[in-house]
């Protein structure tokens, strides 16, 4: 019997996705699951997305342009301006959801062996996606003490090596929630000036930032423009995730005809999603107003019910709708397995995401978990609730 290649069996599992099958077992025997382990919101798509594909008159589903339609591209730019982020429709390729732009820009900037330098936890399919592209991973640990600040730009200098070609960032983060500041991507921008780096910025939560905090995109840092890649998506923007749609952009031309041969490759993105997509453009500022009040609020109640919890420590986070929290448990695999498998309260549990899969350095984050506030306040009532009561019986407590 032929063997699977060696890169297929070193592409990690899915922190988010692996606990499903004991979350399916336990829906079975009657468990109500409150699903905190997954950024899925429960937040309506906007009516303009869906509208616009139901009535899109289409009576052959074609192939669009390689790149994405002209159309939404153009639309896209504008949408970008608003953020002052100058592009243009040419700077923009329209990829198969954000995962796919990331596929793209790692195997458009990378060679086999070359490393990149990635502040950790980070999204965990970063790993997936460089193994996928043999690139290797340099982490840089942030801190729970800090909120997962930027770490400093001395510890990024340590890591570099003449096999560094890039560094990649999310902002705001998944999966902590932290919001880089100002000051953060200037000194990251010298950084790479100074090293000649690629700098690949994940930055799908920009519409999720609170406390009257500023985004900065890598995109308004002078001095650099033709070493960073915008990647984007609207599956959190507008809650339609399962559209798959993404965007690449970046002012440097080399870059962009490059990823192109990759997009023609695939041939092109998908054509109800692009209509969707280019309609939900124009949803109104208020919508956005809303979902940011709602999220708020959730965070605001689950953060401060993680921190009542004895044994619990969780940062207070500035955008997207993830936080990482610390708990009193020997290894938060074997607990968020524990809690779908052996616990049930009221015939109810909760799904978490174990934060190890977040890391790059073995071992680390294996008492923390993911937790996306992305389910009604009431909801999360209940799940906290279970939180606590689990943890007063869980045989592995720490603390």
């Amino acid at each position: 019997m032929p063997h699977i290649s060696s890169k297929a069996g070193a592409m990690p599992a899915s922190p988010i996705r692996k606990l499903v099958p004991y979350a399916e077992a336990a829906k079975k025997r009657g468990i109500k699951i409150y699903h905190l382990n997954i950024g899925q919101p429960d937040i309506e798509t906007p009516a303009s997305f869906l509208d616009a594909i139901k009535n899109s008159g289409i009576k052959i589903v074609e192939y669009s342009h390689s790149a994405g339609n002209e159309s939404y591209r153009k639309k896209l730019a504008a949408y970008y301006q608003k953020f002052n982020i100058n592009v243009d429709s040419t700077e923009i390729i329209i990829t198969n959801g954000g995962s796919e732009a990331i596929s793209i820009a790692m195997m458009t900037c990378f060679n086999p062996g070359d490393e990149i330098i990635i502040p950790e936890p980070f999204y965990a399919n970063y790993n997936g996606f460089s193994k996928a592209a043999d690139v290797n991973v340099v982490p840089i640990r942030s801190s729970i003490e800090s909120g997962f600040a930027l770490p400093a730009i001395a510890e990024f200098e340590k890591a570099i090596t003449p096999k560094t070609k890039g560094i990649m960032i999310c902002n705001p983060g998944n999966p902590t929630g932290y919001l880089y500041t100002k000051a953060e991507l200037e000194a990251l921008r010298d950084l790479v000036k100074k090293h000649d780096l690629f700098l690949l910025s994940d930055e799908v939560y920009r519409e999720f930032c609170y406390d009257g905090k500023e985004y900065v995109s890598v995109m308004h840092l002078q001095g650099i423009e033709n070493n960073v890649i915008l990647l984007d998506s609207i599956s959190k923007r507008y809650s339609a995730c399962g559209a798959r749609i993404g965007a690449l952009i970046s002012k440097n031309k080399e870059i962009m005809a490059a990823a192109l041969k990759f997009a023609q490759a695939r041939l092109s993105p998908p054509t109800y999603g692009q209509i969707g997509a280019e309609a939900a453009l124009e949803t109104p500022a208020s919508y956005f107003e809303g979902v940011n009040k709602e999220y708020v609020e959730r965070r605001n109640f689950v953060i401060e019910a993680l921190n009542k919890i004895n044994g619990v420590f969780c940062p207070k986070p500035s955008g997207a709708f993830y936080c990482i929290a610390r708990l009193p448990v020997d290894n938060a695999d074997k607990f968020c397995q524990w809690l779908l498998e052996d616990f049930n309260y009221n015939s109810q549990t909760v799904m978490l995401a174990p934060a190890a899969g977040f890391y790059s350095t073995p071992g680390a984050g294996a008492d923390e978990v993911r937790i996306a506030y992305v389910l009604k306040i009431e909801d999360l009532k209940n799940a906290m609730i279970c939180l606590e009561e689990a943890l007063k019986v869980y045989p592995g407590k720490t603390k």
